[in-house]
């Protein structure tokens, strides 16, 4: 990647020291051994006594931060959501292991919808809802975006009028933004950190297949417990759901990064009205070349996708997009060259498979992009439609 797409995109890719509010840290799961201290901090955040209640008279003694920071908790505690998951994984000798988990989510419906992270909710058997009143809910998973760790979960009110966060707009962030997370770190149910926007525009790498597009970069608090909670500005309305922490030592840094709540709108919408998320699709089959295959190769480019295969009728194939005719040996695998090789997609560099997963993430079905290929030597743009992937 060169340095002028650096400074044009401001993305930062961390993969070794980013541990996804999930396994390790957020969405926690634990086995036998360690399921009595689970039930202990899920007692300890339900405890009436830990909650705070507001008192006659202190308002005039607070500092006019301190009272957004009052009437910001005041208004969106009672929405944020403490989620409580079960499973069942098998050990070594195939026999049953109970698994609980915990993370943070908040009502975006007041018909019961709540958005949270996927990997809070990946693969529980029941999802228990806390709100911030103490009230509890069965919950069901509705769907979600693995990509974008989006998921979301509904809860049946029976006729409780329930209250909603309002989404806000990430596009207008800007950094030195005062921000509010809420949250349930450690089992402490609603518990309030503030800080501000320290970076955006980052692009951050959770796993292989997951990232964080546009991420919101924060130093308010994040800790186990918090991934799929609301960030917040002065406001009120919700600019992003905590999702990450760079943690060189496991616990808070002062780096943590939020999806943008733009990109979680569009999915809950896609889940509530369609009950599927509608992601663009190009349709081929590629090899990244960079290094000594471009060589091998004699490609006119260092960077790039190699077309092996187009997928047939999709809409690659439709806009003639090329693969290729003939298999070459490639260290220890065999690939099929002769193809068009794939540099930009809307003159956005596109050096690998990751590059181009972001930026079709940015697209939805039936939005026209430019692809520009190398073919042989000649440097081509073709318009190509977008279609609808047909999986998650």
């Amino acid at each position: 990647m060169t340095q002028g797409t650096k400074n044009n995109r401001g993305r930062l890719i961390l993969v070794a020291l980013i541990l996804v509010l999930g396994a390790f840290w957020v969405g926690a799961r634990y086995g036998p051994k360690q399921a009595e201290k689970v039930e202990a901090r899920r007692i300890a955040a339900v405890q009436p006594g830990l909650s705070e209640k507001p008192v006659a008279g202190k308002n005039e003694a607070l500092t006019e931060e301190e009272s957004i920071n009052v009437r910001i908790y005041r208004q969106a505690s009672p929405a944020v959501a403490n989620i409580l998951t079960k499973a069942t994984e098998y050990d070594f000798f195939m026999d049953p292991v109970p698994v609980e988990g915990a993370g943070s989510g908040f009502v975006i419906d007041p018909r019961g919808y709540i958005l949270t992270n996927y990997h809070v909710v990946a693969g529980a058997q029941t999802i228990e809802v806390i709100l911030g009143d103490q009230s509890h809910y069965p919950a069901k998973f509705i769907g979600a975006d693995q990509r974008n760790d989006v998921a979301l979960v509904k809860i049946e009110p029976k006729g409780k009028q329930l209250s909603a966060l309002p989404l806000g707009d990430s596009s207008t962030l800007q950094v030195g933004q005062k921000v509010l997370a809420i949250g349930d770190p450690f089992g402490f149910q609603s518990t309030l950190t503030t800080g501000v926007v320290s970076a955006l525009g980052r692009t951050v790498q959770t796993s292989q297949t997951t990232f964080i597009d546009e991420a919101i970069q924060t130093d308010a608090s994040i800790n186990r417990g918090n991934s799929g909670g609301p960030l917040i500005n002065t406001h009120g309305e919700v600019i992003g759901i905590n999702s990450a922490i760079y943690t060189p030592s496991g616990t808070t840094a002062g780096i943590g990064f939020a999806i943008p709540i733009n990109t979680a709108k569009l999915i809950a919408n896609d889940l509530m009205s369609e009950g599927r998320v509608r992601r663009a699709y190009l349709g081929v089959q590629t090899v990244p070349v960079g290094g000594w295959l471009a060589e091998a190769l004699d490609l006119p480019v260092q960077d790039g996708l190699l077309v092996e295969q187009t997928t047939k009728g999709s809409p690659a194939a439709a806009a003639g997009i090329r693969g290729g005719d003939r298999v070459a040996e490639a260290g220890m695998r065999r690939i099929v060259i002769g193809g068009d090789v794939i540099v930009a997609l809307d003159g956005q560099k596109v050096a690998n498979q990751f590059d181009m997963n972001v930026l079709l993430n940015r697209k939805r079905p039936g939005d026209t992009v430019t692809i520009t290929v190398y073919r042989g030597a000649k440097k081509v743009d073709v318009p190509v439609k977008l279609g609808e992937h047909d999986g998650n």
